[in-house]
């Protein structure tokens, strides 16, 4: 499968904003107001584009793949770490897809960053992609809680 990897575009920040994931991952859904949008058209975030044009998901990176609370309590402090977030296109998950998906992201980062060590900050109740970090090769480092959710810091380390 071959993809391109560019800076997210106003029309690729209006369909991610309609995109809709089955609960409990319906936490993920942005909220379709001007803030959300401006929030995807940040310098941090880029979309992967399939063979035919298709929307396949995007990637954030930095400060925009933290969680305030994880600021405070120093989770990000280690400057070695990129931080990376993501979201799939709501029609591709849960069909085998993330491990290939996630790595497209990691191999961008890489290449047009620098960085071959990679944190991320998951909520404890996705375990689809808690299970999918840890099989590309990710650890936990900690846990924090923001209002009634859990997350977990994990980290990447591997030299590839």
């Amino acid at each position: 499968m071959k993809v391109k990897v560019r800076r997210m575009s106003e029309i690729d920040a209006l369909k991610i904003l309609v995109w809709h994931y089955a609960p409990p991952y319906s936490w993920y859904d942005f909220e379709q107001t001007n803030s959300d949008f401006h929030v995807l058209l940040k310098d941090q975030y880029y979309c992967v584009i399939g063979e035919e044009g298709e929307l396949i998901g995007f990637f954030c990176y930095g400060t925009a793949a933290q969680v305030s609370l994880g600021v405070e309590q120093g989770f990000y402090r280690d400057q070695d770490y990129l931080d990376i977030g993501l979201g799939m296109n709501p029609m591709l998950c849960g069909k085998g897809y993330g491990a290939r998906f996630f790595l497209i992201g990691m191999d961008y980062a890489k290449h047009q960053f620098g960085f071959s060590k990679f944190r991320l900050t998951v909520a404890s109740f996705n375990q689809r992609a808690i299970k999918m970090y840890l099989k590309v090769g990710f650890v936990e480092i900690g846990r924090f809680i923001v209002s009634t959710y859990e997350f977990i810091v994990m980290i990447y380390e591997r030299e590839s």
